[in-house]
């Protein structure tokens, strides 16, 4: 069954891609097109394509310059070498990866074509300490040990409480994540436990476990999670288990988190730096943004957790 929906999902994004080619081809009368390859569906990673896109468009317009974007929604983390394949047979003028997949998968198909990625968090590990020379972008990393101490302080989570993670087993990144706020935690005597899952359906599940044997729920910045969190937000609000997660979203009581359409706004400034020729992607170097700390009020309320007076 798995194997026979890849295959559909291949043949409709085949044909996806088929049907924008007499717009997004070597036909295209802008002055750049730009290959734009996003993981999946899910609002941070929309909204930082969003941003990427009206920056770019708005740096290139301001020098009198055109760009056409050929932006494609892989869906699967197997299909991200598809969509890259199709831009690099267009040769594109630049790709944009929003995800890990998809920038391992830019990455892996040229050494000629910029790659800038976007929503990834770890570039060094991502390519093991040895990023291409053509490739750069922007990281959605936050710092966990502010995270963690946050989750502590406005929980009151003691030694011997324990915190479930919840994360796609398929995630490079979610994993890099949750070894960082294990050591945090269990450095502070509260136990750790980690609820992962490799495919969505299973998603129910582990979460509805996690809600009844943990004290609160943190998810990291995982793209599979996001795309179906309202699932999560169900199984804890059952047990009024709060949850914390690393990129915002409705389902948190709280979060120390980016702005990713910020975030894409970033990125496109930099595509812009490269496509007009005022510097090379190996002369930029991969930025981060700020988070900042969001409370969700009414879920706060619910859950009976104290909002600081200055929030």
């Amino acid at each position: 069954m798995k194997k026979l929906l890849a295959i559909l999902l291949t043949l409709a994004l085949c044909l996806g891609i088929c049907s924008l080619a007499t717009s997004c081809g070597d036909n295209s009368k802008a002055d750049f097109v730009v290959g734009i390859c996003q993981l999946m569906k899910h609002d941070s990673l929309d909204q930082a394509t969003e941003g990427f896109m009206d920056a770019l468009k708005e740096a290139l317009e301001a020098e009198g310059k055109t760009v056409e974007f050929d932006t494609q929604v892989a869906g699967d983390a197997n299909l991200c070498p598809t969509v890259i394949n199709v831009f690099t047979s267009k040769n594109v003028d630049l790709i944009m990866a929003n995800a890990t997949p998809a920038l391992l998968a830019a990455a892996n198909a040229t050494t000629s074509i910029p790659v800038l990625g976007t929503s990834v968090t770890d570039y060094d590990s991502t390519f093991s300490g040895k990023i291409p020379a053509n490739v750069s972008g922007t990281s959605d990393a936050v710092p966990f040990a502010e995270q963690a101490q946050m989750m502590i302080d406005t929980l009151n989570l003691v030694s011997g409480d324990q915190v479930g993670v919840i994360y796609c087993s398929n995630e490079s990144n979610s994993l890099i994540q949750y070894e960082a706020v294990k050591k945090l935690f269990e450095g502070k005597g509260i136990k750790v436990k980690a609820y992962t899952f490799s495919e969505t359906t299973e998603l129910q599940a582990i979460s509805t476990t996690a809600a009844a044997e943990c004290k609160a729920i943190y998810v990291p910045s995982d793209n599979t999670v996001a795309a179906s969190d309202s699932i999560v937000g169900t199984a804890a609000s059952q047990k009024k288990v709060p949850v914390f997660t690393s990129y915002g979203g409705t389902i948190c009581y709280a979060s120390l988190a980016i702005d990713y359409y910020e975030l894409g706004k970033e990125t496109g400034k930099m595509a812009a730096q490269i496509l007009l020729g005022q510097a090379e992607v190996s002369d930029l170097e991969v930025k981060t943004l700020t988070p900042t700390v969001v409370y969700n009020k009414d879920l706060c309320s619910q859950l009976g957790i104290s909002v600081p007076e200055n929030e």
